[in-house]
């Protein structure tokens, strides 16, 4: 597990392009046949991928939680953004196509993931905060998530917000949990940016082509950085921290979220002529 302590927004005005990369951004969670987790001081989220390519991966505690489990003490989100695969919870086995979200609650004591096919895999993006009390695992469809559509052309972000984990959807302690989709020819995911003082938020990029990046941006609103990121890239986005971002070309992006409540619409906004 990959452990990443907190950077204030003093400290950072003072950090080089990858001192910042080291700090906030991770490159290497996704790789095949393999579960790589990373682990946040701020709100002590956890986010990571398993990508199974032969027999089931288990999600280890690590000597990190010091715990028996992982879910012991904490909940779970799973988006699938590979092939066909399957979460098994505790001997019970939820099928995830592409693009299908899984809760997992606290409790939770054994959770393992498989592929249907080693040639198309599936690629299980994890995020997981700490919780309180238990909650249901449950299964969301893609269809049966909420489906935001915003955004302008004029504005270049015309996009769609996909959301599987929040209140009135699926019940969670305080992680909420989606993704966002641009249309072609849209770049802008955000804008004017937002913090969340009452949260903090981690981003995974994907469906990003190989010749493609997206500016993701970082830091206070009156003094920004940017990050280049790449397919299957994850970024933290400390209370403090703006998180926008622009691509060469459409993208998509999980965002997930935790800390002191789950309204979705709960941020502070900067008007783009304050941006600096």
């Amino acid at each position: 597990m990959d452990v990443r302590y907190t950077v204030g927004k003093n400290e950072y005005k003072r950090m080089t392009t990858q001192e910042l990369r080291s700090a906030f951004l991770n490159t290497s969670l996704y790789q095949p046949g393999r579960i790589n987790l990373m682990y946040c001081e701020v709100e002590r989220g956890i986010v990571g991928f398993a990508v199974p390519t032969g027999k089931a991966i288990a999600l280890p505690a690590g000597k990190e939680l010091a715990s028996e489990y992982f879910c012991e003490r904490r909940e779970l989100g799973v988006l699938n953004v590979g092939g066909e695969g399957v979460v098994t919870v505790d001997g019970v086995k939820y099928v995830l196509r592409p693009l299908d979200v899984l809760y997992v609650g606290k409790g939770a004591k054994k959770v393992a993931f498989s592929s249907r096919s080693a040639r198309k895999p599936a690629a299980f993006y994890l995020a997981s905060y700490p919780a309180h009390r238990e909650y249901p695992t449950k299964l969301v469809k893609f269809e049966d998530a909420n489906h935001r559509h915003l955004g302008r052309v004029e504005d270049c972000n015309v996009r769609t917000i996909h959301q599987f984990i929040l209140p009135g959807k699926c019940d969670s302690c305080q992680l909420v949990m989606g993704f966002t989709r641009l249309e072609p020819g849209s770049n802008w995911n955000t804008m004017p940016a937002h913090t969340h003082e009452r949260r903090t938020e981690m981003y995974m990029y994907f469906d990003i082509d190989d010749d493609a990046t997206v500016f993701h941006f970082m830091g206070t609103g009156d003094e920004t950085r940017h990050l280049a990121m790449h397919d299957h890239d994850v970024v933290i986005s400390p209370m403090w921290s703006i998180h926008a971002g622009v691509g060469t070309r459409a993208y998509t992006f999980c965002w997930a979220m935790g800390g002191e409540n789950q309204v979705f619409d709960d941020m502070d906004g900067i008007a783009v002529a304050e941006l600096r």
